[in-house]
This record gives C-alpha cells, sequence and structure tokens, in this order.
C-alpha cells in the first residue's frame, strides 16, 4: 500500500451517502483499495494522520475560464455595457505566456479550494491541457468556439481555425494520461455562433466520443432576441441542428422554458450552475429544483475569477444553498448534502468520469482533506451541513489526484507558486493592462 489516512471523518459521497468516522483509507497506484473503520493489515509506505480532518471526495468546477484570472476584479462595477467592452479589448491582449501564468495561478487557486478536476471553456485549449497535465489535476477543456459571420457563408470543418485547433487538441491531449485530461468541443454561445458550427462540431463530437460545452440561457436579452430572429428557443434551435445528440454541459440554464428543460433532461445533458457570479452581475440563478426534476444533470462551477472573484467552490456550494432557501421561503428548500452531491457526484458525471465522485474502492484517490479544528468549525454536530455552511476553502489541508498529493498545508509540490505570481506580475498583469497605441500620423 502506497498511502494511508487514519483517524479520519470520511463523507463518502456513495449510494448511501455513508459518514464514516475514524475510518482508514488505503491508496495504491493512485486508486482507493481500502476503506474500513479498522487499520488494514498491508504496511503502508506513508501514513497521513487525519486526525481532526474530514475526508470527502475531490470538488469538480464545473465551469471556469482560467486564463482570464489575469483580469480578476478588475471590471467590477463598471456596468455591463463598459465591462464587456473592457474584458473583449483586454482578453485580446492574453497571448500564451500571459495565459500560461493566469492558468497556473488558478490552477493553485483550484488546488488550494479542494478542487481536482475543472472544466474550462475559453480560446487556449492548447495551452491549458499544457498546463494541467504539468500541473497533475484533472481536466475537461473545450474551445468556446464562435461564428461570426452571415449564416449562408461557405463553411468548412477542415479549414476554419477554430476547428483545426479543436482538431489538434484532440489529437494530442484527449484522453492524456489515462483520461486525466479530456478534450471536449465547445459553443460559446447561441448568440455568437451559427448553425454550420454546431452542426460540424456535433458531428465531429459524435464520431470522436467527445461532449460539448457551452453557454445556455444567461440571460433574458439572449432568449429574446434568439425568439426573436428564429421563432425558436435556444435549447430548441440548438437541438434542431443537432447538438443534443451528444452529451451536452451547459452554464447557466437560467432562462430556459419548461419545454427545453425537459429536452435538456431527455437528452441527459447536464446543467451548471454559477450561482456566485450569477448574482454578482445581477442575473437570474439556475433554477436547480426544476431542472433536476425534469431530469438534468445538475453540477456547480464558479465561472471565471473575473465573473466571480475566486474560485472557491466551498463559497458556491453555501450560496447555492442559502439562495434556494431565501427564494423558496422555505429552510427545507435545499438540504446541505444536495450542493455537496452536486459539487462532487453530479461534477464527475457532468465530465463524463466515472473514476471519481466519491470515496470508494476502487475509484481514483482524489481526496481532500478539511481541517476542522479551525475555531468555526468547533462543534462539529452535524458533519456534512459544517463542509456546506461553516468550511471555506482555506480549510483545506491537502488536495490529491489520484493518489497524488498536489496541494499539502501551503505548498503546492507541482507548482513554483513565486516563480507563478513573479510571472504574473512582470508580465502578464502589465501585457493585458497595456495601453492601446494612438495613431497620431
Amino acid at each position: 500500500m502506497d498511502t494511508l489516512i487514519s483517524n479520519v471523518t470520511a463523507v463518502t459521497m456513495n449510494e448511501k451517502t455513508d459518514v464514516l468516522f475514524g475510518a482508514y483509507i488505503g491508496i495504491e497506484g493512485g486508486k482507493i483499495v481500502y476503506m474500513g473503520k479498522t487499520a488494514p493489515t498491508d504496511q503502508p509506505k506513508t501514513i497521513i494522520d487525519g486526525t481532526g480532518m474530514v475526508a470527502i471526495p475531490g470538488l469538480i468546477n464545473c465551469h471556469t475560464h482560467l486564463p482570464t484570472a489575469v483580469l480578476r476584479n478588475l471590471l467590477d462595477d463598471a456596468g455591463k455595457t463598459d465591462a464587456l467592452k473592457e474584458l473583449l479589448t483586454r482578453q485580446s491582449k492574453i497571448d500564451a505566456r500571459s495565459a500560461k501564468a493566469a492558468i497556473k495561478l488558478a490552477l493553485a487557486e483550484c488546488l488550494r479550494f479542494g478542487v481536482t478536476s475543472v472544466s474550462d471553456l475559453y480560446y487556449s485549449p492548447e495551452i491549458t491541457a499544457e498546463i494541467a497535465a504539468e500541473v497533475g489535476i484533472k481536466a475537461n477543456i473545450a474551445l468556446a468556439a464562435t461564428r461570426f459571420v452571415d449564416e449562408s457563408e461557405d463553411f468548412d470543418f477542415e479549414t476554419d481555425p477554430g476547428c483545426k485547433t479543436l482538431v489538434r487538441a484532440v489529437e494530442k491531449w484527449h484522453n492524456y494520461d489515462g483520461g486525466r485530461i479530456k478534450i471536449d468541443a465547445g459553443i460559446h454561445a447561441e448568440y455568437t455562433s451559427n448553425h454550420r458550427l454546431w452542426e460540424a462540431l456535433s458531428a465531429y463530437a459524435a464520431e470522436q466520443g467527445l461532449g460539448i460545452q457551452m453557454h445556455l440561457a444567461e440571460t433574458a436579452e439572449e432568449v429574446l432576441d434568439c425568439e426573436e430572429r428564429t421563432g425558436l428557443t435556444q435549447a430548441e434551435l440548438l437541438a434542431c441542428h443537432g447538438v443534443f445528440r451528444v452529451p451536452v454541459t451547459a452554464a447557466g440554464c437560467a432562462h430556459l422554458t419548461e419545454t427545453e428543460q425537459k429536452l435538456l433532461g431527455k437528452a441527459k445533458a447536464s446543467a451548471v450552475a454559477t450561482p456566485i457570479a450569477a448574482a454578482k452581475q445581477g442575473d437570474r440563478p439556475t433554477p436547480i429544483t426544476d431542472l433536476v426534476k425534469a431530469g438534468v444533470n445538475v453540477a456547480l462551477g464558479t465561472d471565471s475569477a473575473v465573473a466571480s472573484g475566486n474560485l472557491d467552490l466551498f463559497e458556491v456550494m453555501r450560496f447555492v444553498a442559502l439562495q434556494a432557501r431565501q427564494a423558496g421561503g422555505d429552510a427545507d428548500a435545499m438540504p446541505a448534502i444536495a450542493p455537496l452531491m452536486m459539487a462532487t457526484v453530479c461534477g464527475a458525471k457532468a465530465q463524463n468520469r466515472e473514476n471519481c465522485g466519491m470515496l470508494k474502492t476502487g475509484l481514483d484517490a482524489d481526496i481532500v482533506l478539511v481541517d476542522f479544528s479551525a475555531p468555526h468549525l468547533i462543534p462539529c454536530h452535524n458533519v456534512i451541513s459544517s463542509l456546506v455552511f461553516s468550511a471555506k476553502g482555506g480549510d483545506v489541508a491537502m488536495t490529491m489526484v489520484r493518489g497524488k498529493i498536489l496541494y499539502q498545508n501551503g505548498h503546492f509540490p507541482t507548482i513554483d507558486l513565486n516563480e507563478t505570481v513573479a510571472e504574473m506580475m512582470e508580465y502578464a498583469i502589465p501585457k493585458v493592462m497595456e495601453k492601446e497605441e494612438v495613431c497620431t500620423k
């Protein structure tokens, strides 16, 4: 046995949502090979003392835009129109070197907060895959494809620059390291693309066994615009062009009709709620209960550091539960186990990962230890409630992916944090904040 975590409270998130007190978790070859309340007979090479700790499955952040960590808080309180204009200007300045620094810093933040797998939808899938592979985290990575041309204009998947980028990423990175890195197809949104791109991407995704990441029905304005242009809702329109014939993970879903919710449920799609980012932008929250009733798998995400302020999924779990209770005027509207389920089991399902999301023998050892010795976690009368309503990302003491420690007590074994911060401060931030040159001729 490689590693034994001893005397820990294990929140398994298994089918019975068992919580084991004074448990032992044995790890070998990156897998959980033992779980029980007595010590295993095999002698481990390393023992991690879990006294005062709670072990949970690694959290899964199902919607991020990692490179935009370089723009954190830049656009707060700017107003939607001005913020969008500035965002587009600054995003255009994120070159490969800036992106690498921002992605590495964002992944350090994720690991610090107990996230063992991320879904990223942005414009640099090959760079994101390279850094995720280096760091050791799991990741589903998609290019946020756009197409701002007339729908009647010729389109060739083989020559389209975005599609060529996707194909390169798939050929090099899809199922890298036994599936630790997965490449998804990506559609930025219905309103930033057209049916020729959707049809080509969904056909390619079906052929290659990929999922599709996208934004869907995030704002009332985009929904109304789609209906006025096409006579159909966004999900109905996308369905007409074959998008939902492959597994879809759609962020937002705040303005779906009941018919659309059922459409997603029938398609076995996943919706990703990003409640803090939505609230920060004054947008409607994802109707989680309605989506679940319609058969939709609902996972959680932070969105970008620009949209949410940070990548702390513990904050998201707490916020989504409080939001549901407040909106429903009912303290029973969302039990504490629900957001924890969305951040683990449902996240794994959204990423099409069958080997994680629970603490269970045979699954990957994606394990997070939360230090329950902090004053705000004493006493602990209910472990699940404490995790959701009292714990913070900063309470994470260790984050492990496939049995490899990627964060522990302030240290990042696979990330030179000082070098990364220096690169952000000395190159990436000055690069994206440089002023536009004014032509005087």
